[in-house]
């Protein structure tokens, strides 16, 4: 009993099959009436749930316009009218009545009617339109019996949408059914009647509720308003109708032997209407009780077939462990090149594949230390071959800057002194300096440039005191620069515009090169450049290619770990941009 393919053969008889079928026999009983039971109390609770979400959907519709009373040129029009008031603005109000109209989606037209002047406009499809008298529209049906009652609004059955101005931004094509929603508007505290406005949604959120109830059991639902008047049905032939003798007598007698009939009265916005759901006896139990029986008969079968699979999936699932553990034993051995399958799905696929990924790892970082061997190898030969004395040089152009001022040349001197700083600041490579020093740095190999291309050259250096103070690694901002001219200048942009900022945010330093008005590059072209900037050489990265940006990046990371940022984007399609930022101050200045 010590191998896998023996106990589980135990536990599946022990552990399954048999309490398997002593429980399903003396479940099924019980579970017949209370799966019932369940059904029946699950429909009156969506019902409640229903109601209170029909509700709350008209309660907000309702007061909705009411929105009208917190615009002030909205409200204006209608105690002003349209040509009336000295701050009427028309751009503003018709945009204040399309957001209206965009408020909720089911909104398809809106009518307004200004009592001041006997006449209304429409919007549909967020369109105004031109403004008509009407002053025979309060002796309208429903229109007229708002107008008299004390409610603020009245909610008229669905109908097909109407149009009210006969305005021409509505389609005739457009027969649509829609439930309109009228409401008073009077103006505060007086109560004075100032018009109507009316609302047309469309039937498709509050008939979702609805329709919700029924689901798709064979039921029906129905929305019933106080004047025994249809909103909706999953019957769509009696929306907007009176309800029928014949269902108005079912839904009076209520739930009976062949049908169940569940009603909730609404209150709120729509007092006094009904919710009603209506279910056949057969229908709502035949499927809980055809689910209890193939349970049973599934449940035999499944048994009689566990019997005679047990031995067979036992040992399905034991032999690939037996198989796995040879293999990690050959590993153990030594034997790295062991063949895993691959092709399985499940829980010992997983673990052949995690396996073999391990062995790839390990060779692969053998091949990496290799290639960094390599490498590093490579580093040391450019070190000996760029190795130059610059104390020498740095001496020989002062002989040639004094030959200079003798033959009478400033400007041979000036340049001659600019490159001379240069070699002085080279000399401090691999230091930590100001910032000022950088700009003095960028400003003398900036005379050089502009001794070369004239008054073409344009660029701009903004620093702001407490930048210029602090203290970074040397030669971060000139390989930007001189990118700048090896990238832009003499590739025939001469309009481009170099820029060069730093400031404090926080309590980080950024510091900012653009250029702008230069050569356009492709986000694939970025995205190959940033790949290979952040890229280790070790990783397959050309050494060759992006050396100067790829060297700022790395020795941002040897100083300042993950609190400095190098980014490179784009420049509104027209250049390049890289933004250095670094940690405003450090306790000590690591070597660079």
């Amino acid at each position: 009993m010590k191998s896998i393919h023996s106990r589980l053969l135990l536990m599946l008889l022990g552990f399954i099959i048999v309490p398997y079928f002593l429980t399903i026999f003396l479940i099924y009983a019980y579970t017949k009436n209370s799966v019932e039971e369940y059904e029946l109390n699950n429909s009156k609770m969506q019902l409640e749930k229903n109601a209170e979400d029909l509700q709350q959907y008209f309660d907000d519709m309702v007061n909705l316009p009411y929105i009208l009373y917190r615009n002030p040129d909205l409200f204006r029009i209608f105690t002003e009218g349209f040509e009336d008031s000295i701050y009427f603005d028309q751009d503003s109000v018709e945009k204040s009545i399309e957001t209206f109209y965009l408020t909720r989606n089911e909104i398809r037209q809106l009518r307004f009617y200004l009592n001041e002047g006997k006449e209304s406009f429409t919007v549909y499809n967020a369109t105004v339109s031109t403004r008509k008298p009407q002053p025979e529209l309060l002796n309208q049906e429903h229109i007229k019996q708002l107008f008299k009652s004390n409610k603020n609004y009245l909610i008229e059955p669905p109908h097909v949408i109407k149009n009210y101005n006969n305005a021409a931004i509505i389609p005739e094509s457009d027969r649509t059914k829609v439930l309109s929603i009228h409401h008073k508007i009077k103006e505060v505290p007086s109560d004075k009647f100032l018009g109507i406005m009316t609302m047309d949604i469309s039937l498709g959120e509050y008939s979702k509720i609805v329709s919700n109830l029924a689901g798709e059991n064979g039921s029906s639902a129905y929305l019933i308003n106080d004047q025994n008047e249809i909103m909706y049905a999953t019957d769509a032939s009696l929306i907007g109708k009176r309800v029928p003798s014949d269902l108005k007598s079912r839904i009076q007698k209520g739930t009976t032997n062949k049908e169940i009939s569940l009603t909730k009265t609404l209150d709120g916005p729509v007092e006094g209407w009904k919710l009603v759901k209506k279910t056949p006896s057969d229908v709502l139990f035949r499927d809980v009780r055809k689910t209890a029986t193939i349970n049973i008969l599934v449940g035999l079968g499944v048994g009689l077939l566990g019997l005679l699979m047990i031995s067979f999936i036992s040992y399905k699932i034991s032999r690939p462990i037996q198989e796995l553990s040879e293999k990690v034993r050959g590993i153990e051995g030594g034997h790295i090149e062991i063949p895993f399958e691959n092709e399985r799905q499940d829980e010992i696929g997983h673990l052949e594949r995690h396996i073999k990924d391990m062995t790839d790892r390990i060779n692969l970082h053998i091949n990496r230390e290799y290639k960094l061997e390599i490498e590093n190898r490579r580093n040391q030969f450019r070190a000996l071959k760029s190795q130059v004395n610059p104390h020498f040089l740095f001496n020989a152009l002062q002989s040639i800057g004094a030959v200079a001022l003798r033959s009478k040349s400033p400007q041979v001197y000036s340049l001659i002194t600019s490159l001379s700083k240069m070699m002085r600041y080279s000399m401090q490579a691999n230091q930590w300096v100001s910032v000022q020093n950088e700009v003095d740095y960028m400003k003398a190999y900036l005379n050089l440039q502009q001794a070369r291309f004239g008054k073409e050259l344009h660029y701009s250096l903004d620093f702001s005191d407490e930048v210029l103070e602090s203290r970074i690694p040397s030669m971060i901002l000139q390989p930007l620069v001189e990118n700048f001219f090896k990238h832009v200048y003499e590739e025939g942009y001469y309009e481009a515009q170099l820029t060069v900022s730093g400031e404090v945010k926080s309590d980080s330093i950024y510091l900012v090169v653009e250029n702008s008005d230069g050569p356009e590059i492709t986000s694939s072209d970025l995205e190959r450049l940033r790949e290979n900037i952040y890229r280790s050489a070790s990783e397959g990265t050309p050494l060759n290619e992006h050396i100067g940006l790829k060297n700022i990046y790395q020795r941002l990371i040897l100083n300042y770990g993950t609190r400095a940022d190098f980014l490179v984007d784009q420049l509104n399609g027209q250049g390049f941009s890289v933004t250095i930022v670094i940690p405003k101050e450090l306790s000590d200045e690591p070597a660079v």
